[in-house]
């Protein structure tokens, strides 16, 4: 708990609130995802792609999404996520990049993986499957983990924007959504739904008999 309350402390001030490697994270864990249009649990696998599921916890621990907006929804294909509503956070971050991870997993629906632009480019993007998109399993998106319940929230995603809004990171037009983060999404794409905050479901001990 203190440490949780250290990174997003550390956060605020715009500070990166980590070493450039993430720590170990646990083996599986679940993620709740709160959105406004309800909840959805996402269970990552160190298994699938330990580089990439010990970033993602690292992110959670930060409160790196809580206040953030599922910038990109494209029907049939994804809904993207991970840039900072500060754009002060997004700069502590996006450089940090990890190295790349093997694909075991394949994107299929429902699982979710890191945007990038190339090799060891990942840092704090992701997006949802909300279709069968194995074909990008040849391009090295490495999936972490998957939607274990609430994937029809996702489908709800306002998705009428498509690509206009920041577009995906190979795209090139992300230049306002990183330098002003939610004051330019609301601004010119006020339906776009928001990410409440995303928390690590702690496990409960059992009660002994």
């Amino acid at each position: 708990m203190i440490l949780r309350a250290l990174l997003g402390f550390l956060i605020l001030l715009g500070l990166p609130p980590a070493p450039s490697q993430p720590a170990r994270a646990p083996e599986v864990f679940q993620v709740r995802f709160e959105t406004s249009q309800g909840a959805f649990v996402v269970e990552a696998h160190r298994e699938w792609a330990p580089q990439g599921v010990d970033r993602f916890h690292e992110l959670v621990a930060a409160g790196f999404f809580d206040g953030s907006r599922f910038f990109r929804v494209v029907p049939g294909f994804i809904a993207q996520l991970g840039v900072a509503g500060d754009p002060k956070v997004t700069a502590a971050w996006k450089d940090r990049t990890i190295p790349d991870d093997p694909v075991r997993q394949s994107n299929t629906r429902g699982t979710i993986a890191y945007a990038m632009t190339g090799p060891n480019t990942r840092s704090t993007q992701l997006y949802v499957n909300l279709a069968d998109n194995s074909r990008l399993d040849a391009q090295g998106f490495a999936p972490i983990g998957r939607v274990t319940s609430g994937m029809e929230v996702v489908d709800r995603l306002y998705a009428g924007y498509g690509e206009t809004s920041g577009g995906g990171m190979r795209g090139g037009r992300q230049g306002k959504l990183l330098a002003e983060g939610n004051a330019w999404l609301d601004a010119n794409f006020p339906k776009l739904d928001r990410l409440l905050r995303a928390r690590i479901i702690e496990e409960k001990p059992e009660e002994k008999p």
